[in-house]
């Protein structure tokens, strides 16, 4: 039974909005591991059978929260993407407000981004159906590659990197295909780029850079320049605001 809703169902009302409206605050005091049904009835001020009748289990919760987590992160660097496009943005830029876009919507939405990103829930093992809305974020990233690399702005890699490939076919299918020479590699470049991104998100979001820079927002533009030189990509780094 798939109740996992999306942030338009969530805006129309409902029980199973209620609950997972409600299982959202309680994310911020319990943490996933710590969350159960009836924490989030009581917090609702909800019967316990009612919280039970759309979702029968504590996974079968987390399972839409997790849904809705990737799901709003993602149509967020979407938005974010659309908006560069439309503005006639090159690659590069584009690159930079998904980024923006993505570590906007995880200081908004701390807790479902350590839902997802965070530490694994113990004995919480998550179904297929979260498969499609986790796909969404390197989706977006693999479109701006590939459309860095038709438009010509991306500078071959200086050297090649050895050994056999390394991808699995869904990950080629993402992008459409490998490439040719000098831009075989170009897909397991973009999976560094895509784990370097939520990597210095966790950081930052954990609060593990704050005393280390002076500038979080000027260092996360930065560090997104510094990973889309693996993939010959060039990020315009301009103005940025905390």
């Amino acid at each position: 039974m798939d109740f996992s809703g999306t942030a338009t169902s969530d805006q129309s009302g409902g029980l199973p909005s209620a609950v997972k409206d409600t299982a959202r605050r309680l994310l911020v005091k319990l943490g996933a591991a710590g969350l159960g049904l009836k924490d989030v009835a009581d917090g609702g001020g909800l019967a316990l059978a009612d919280v039970e009748a759309v979702f029968p289990h504590r996974d079968d919760l987390l399972t839409a929260l997790i849904v809705d987590a990737y799901n709003g992160s993602a149509a967020a660097m979407e938005r974010a993407d659309q908006a560069a496009r439309d503005a006639g943005a090159p690659a590069g830029a584009r690159l930079l407000a998904v980024a923006r876009a993505l570590r906007a919507w995880s200081f908004e939405n701390a807790a479902e981004f350590t839902l997802i990103y965070g530490s694994p829930v113990p004995e919480y093992h998550a179904p297929g159906s979260t498969v499609p809305p986790a796909s969404r974020t390197p989706a977006v990233l693999a479109g701006i590659v590939r459309s860095a690399l038709q438009a010509g702005e991306l500078a071959p890699p200086r050297r090649a990197v050895p050994g056999p490939p390394l991808l699995l076919p869904a990950a080629e299918q993402l992008f459409g295909g490998v490439p040719e020479a000098p831009f075989s590699d170009i897909i397991e470049r973009g999976i560094v780029l895509w784990s370097s991104l939520i990597g210095l998100l966790v950081f930052q979001v954990l609060s593990r850079t704050h005393d280390s820079v002076r500038d979080e927002s000027a260092f996360f533009d930065y560090a997104i320049a510094v990973a889309a030189e693996g993939i010959g990509l060039t990020v315009p780094v301009g103005e940025h605001t905390d």
